[in-house]
């Protein structure tokens, strides 16, 4: 009899443990970035010693509790507009590091910026990334917490700059000497802004003039009025109108007060006339761009699917500082839950695998949304019943096994 009341108690309990398994998925419904579990139960049986085979007749001591395993299933993905909201689509956790320096690997997606512009979840843990070294353009290896800076951006002298333009081939050049303010001593002039180092613009501005009976034009350069030498002087186009190498020009600025760059060499920038053309069409710019800017303020910032942190400023420029570190692990279900959606790495789950490695299924990050708790309400709800059916069922056995104890002990 002591068989059958111990066999429906551990019904009972293991019924318990199911509900509340199930308990804790349906309130955490509403976690960002929350997985549920499962309960999973097996048999139990009393070993024998006595080396007979009597396993055909052998009866079970009931049901125990032997994991909980956790379902890192894709949740939905719900739109938020906010940029720090970020969403993973896909395989892999954000790492955040407590201020006690624990790592921790989340879904939670949830991030702010703290005064001092670092990204912080809402437990105040510190997001990792990767940051992007503003002189190479390189990305470290060596994560760190990510760190977005709103002062305004220095300004940068103009290191290149290009036209792409058709020279026409018409014009059979002139052999008056080249002065910029005689009209007939040049074929074609241009105009474009560039800047010093200290940000300042400064109107550059070019001039052609053909040799005669040749497919050679004299270039001429002037910053506000002032004559900066040129390195290569001249342009050359072959026989088709296309232009010769070379199609760069260096352009020394010493001449005017302003530092443009520091070179090499110093105080100089190039000018790349490739892609011009010498047709019999009238002079055309198709093409002008300079890389200098002006110094401007912080206008906001991005984080593209591939988690690349940019800045955006004012005067148009983004500049890409950190990229959000994507981990995953070969068993996540091995990892430690700790809470507030958060799980610790163990052995059991395996080493930790970053996004840039050689493991390349990773998820996508969607900036201005959020995973939602991959929680299916109905499933619950549903697994919620059954569990209070096998409870009332365990508790029936019970009581029955108790009306027939009685009913032995009432004989005489």
């Amino acid at each position: 009899m002591s068989g059958s009341f111990q066999q429906g108690l551990s019904g009972l309990n293991a019924a318990q443990r199911g509900l509340e398994v199930i308990s804790n998925n349906v309130s955490n419904a509403s976690a960002i970035g929350f997985k549920g579990s499962s309960a999973e139960f097996s048999d139990v049986f009393a070993r024998s010693f006595d080396g007979g085979n009597n396993s055909r007749a052998s009866i079970g001591l009931g049901t125990k509790l032997s994991a909980v395993n956790q379902k890192f299933t894709q949740g939905n993905i719900t739109v938020t507009g906010n940029p720090l909201d970020l969403a993973i689509n896909g395989t892999g956790f954000f790492k955040v590091q407590t201020d006690d320096g624990e790592l921790v690997y989340t879904r939670n997606g949830r991030f702010s910026l703290d005064s001092e512009g670092n990204v912080r979840n809402s437990n105040g843990s510190l997001l990792q990334g990767f940051p992007i070294d503003q002189t190479t353009g390189l990305l470290s290896n060596v994560s760190t917490a990510i760190n977005i800076p709103q002062a305004a951006i220095r300004p940068s002298a103009t290191g290149t700059s290009s036209m792409t333009a058709n020279l026409d081939s018409r014009q059979a050049g002139t052999a008056t000497a080249f002065n910029p303010t005689d009209l007939t001593s040049f074929e074609h002039s241009t105009s474009f802004n560039v800047f010093d180092q200290q940000g300042a613009d400064h109107t550059l501005q070019v001039y052609f003039k053909r040799q005669v009976g040749t497919d050679t034009w004299n270039v001429y350069a002037q910053i506000e009025g002032t004559n900066v030498t040129l390195a290569p002087a001249t342009v050359s186009f072959d026989i088709n109108g296309q232009i010769n190498a070379p199609s760069q020009i260096s352009v020394d600025a010493t001449a005017f007060d302003p530092l443009f760059s520091a070179g090499p060499p110093a105080n100089t920038f190039t000018y790349d006339l490739s892609g011009s053309t010498q047709y019999g069409s009238a002079f055309q710019v198709q093409d002008l761009s300079q890389d200098g800017y002006a110094s401007a303020p912080f206008s906001g910032f991005s984080v593209d699917a591939e988690g690349m942190v940019s800045i955006n400023y004012a005067n148009g420029q983004i500049v890409d500082i950190f990229k959000v570190g994507l981990y995953k692990f070969k068993n996540p279900e091995g990892l430690q839950p700790v809470g507030s959606t958060g799980w610790l790495a163990t052995p059991a789950a395996g080493p930790e695998l970053v996004s840039f490695s050689e493991e390349t299924a990773f998820g996508t990050i969607q900036s201005g949304a959020l995973e939602e708790a991959n929680i299916d309400l109905t499933a619950e709800l549903v697994a919620m019943i059954t569990a209070q059916r096998v409870y009332q069922a365990n508790s029936q056995t019970i009581k029955t096994q108790d009306q027939l104890l009685q009913t032995i002990t009432n004989l005489r």
